[in-house]
């Protein structure tokens, strides 16, 4: 064995950090434990039926196009798809140089380090924020700047302060502001009219890039759906992340990226070194579904199943958490996506509480994890599209009695 290998590791690779959620899923594996850990989907729902058909229509019409390489930009038949349902939903016309194909959206917020950030750079999040996000950003040396959230999303107005304090102490550039605009990974919160139109203004009198993250904007449940940062915004001033793992399946390993084309362009070179390309398979398996209309009713299923288990999750702790009597103990009611985020007494540690939870066989994501700076010890994110209805009673139940016993006498 060759004992000095880790001598050997660049500086990048020894500041990568591991994911807390992906570390956490190999403790959850037992079936006994009530996870409300994971952003997973509810396996239940996968389509197999139609990826099956889909599936035994593209090798049959088509195997030497699936089977082979593909062009980094993606498949063209794909993007024109999605062109076609933009149009349709947003009135909004793209060109195949506007859009590129990803492998799920992860891979597009490396892409974006790969491609805007230097060690030192900045780049201005929500606290909490997506820690996929943080960690793809960090493992490109990114300093962070947090904005706290509220109700309506992200404190756009506390984003001028920071940026002449910037000014002042003439820190390196900042990049880009990310944000997660609807039904927000971690907090579940959506941003406002009102505050993304500002947040727009904001970008474009200090000439920043706004990156928007929508993974969860088609799985509304609640009110009237707001319009996309990148539909308010002059053409170029916003790149938007698109992902299908929630309202498809994860396993797939599919998005795309909207952009000017000059981005794009960048964004295609960086991929050719990293996968060459996002697999032609699973490209046209989603083309064919997209062409028959039958993703967008697998969508209004998605819907009618998570919205009823958003409005048991709430329910249920209004049951088990109301009786504690805790002044300072409250959670968002988000309109969508997948997650609500919950908000203990400030003496209360989630991390420390952890183990504790472990032991009643209940799990869920700590604060501090969504925290670039490790703040947010008293909250933590609880996810309800992935436990049946009885986990979720059942759970719920087990961490309020772990709560309880965190009470100060």
């Amino acid at each position: 064995m060759y004992n000095s290998i880790g001598d050997k590791f660049s500086k990048r690779a020894n500041e990568i950090r591991r994911s807390p959620i992906r570390e956490l899923l190999k403790l959850i594996t037992k079936p006994e434990i009530i996870s409300f850990a994971g952003g997973i989907p509810d396996p239940t729902l996968f389509p197999a039926y139609l990826i099956e058909e889909a599936t035994k229509t593209i090798l049959r019409e088509e195997p030497e196009k699936v089977l082979q390489y593909g062009p980094t930009e993606g498949d063209i038949r794909l993007k024109m798809e999605l062109i076609k349902r933009q149009q349709r939903r947003n009135n909004i016309k793209i060109n195949e140089d506007e859009i590129l194909i990803t492998t799920a959206s992860q891979q597009a917020l490396d892409l974006m380090g790969k491609i805007f950030i230097d060690s030192g750079d900045t780049v201005i999040v929500g606290l909490p924020s997506y820690l996929g996000g943080l960690g793809a950003f960090h493992s490109y040396g990114a300093e962070f700047i947090g904005i706290p959230l509220d109700e309506d999303g992200m404190r756009v107005d506390l984003i001028e302060e920071k940026l002449k304090k910037l000014k002042k102490e003439q820190i390196k550039k900042i990049k880009f502001i990310y944000v997660i605009p609807d039904f927000q990974n971690p907090a579940g919160v959506t941003l406002s009219l009102e505050r993304r139109k500002k947040l727009i203004k904001i970008a474009k009198k200090h000439d920043l890039l706004i990156l928007e993250d929508t993974p969860y904007r088609e799985l509304r449940y609640w009110n009237k759906s707001i319009p996309p940062i990148f539909l308010l915004a002059p053409r170029g001033r916003v790149v938007t992340l698109f992902t299908f793992s929630k309202v498809f399946c994860p396993g797939m390993r599919l998005g795309y990226v909207l952009g000017s084309e000059n981005v794009i362009d960048r964004l295609v070179v960086a991929k050719q070194s990293t996968d060459l390309c996002t697999p032609p398979f699973t490209q046209g398996i989603l083309c064919e579904m997209l062409k028959g209309g039958a993703l967008d009713e697998h969508i209004k299923k998605l819907v009618s199943v998570y919205r009823e288990k958003r409005e048991y999750m709430l329910n249920v702790l209004n049951k088990y958490m109301l009786p504690l009597n805790l002044p300072d103990l409250n959670w968002t009611r988000p309109d969508g996506g997948l997650f609500l985020w919950m908000t203990l007494p400030a003496y209360m540690d989630t991390e420390l509480m952890f183990p504790r939870a472990l032991e009643k066989k209940i799990a869920y994501v700590k604060g501090c994890a969504f925290h670039y700076d490790n703040s947010g010890k008293n909250t933590m994110r609880l996810n309800f599209s992935y436990p049946t209805m009885d986990s979720i009673d059942e759970g719920i139940r087990r961490l309020s009695q772990v709560i309880a016993g965190e009470i100060r006498k």
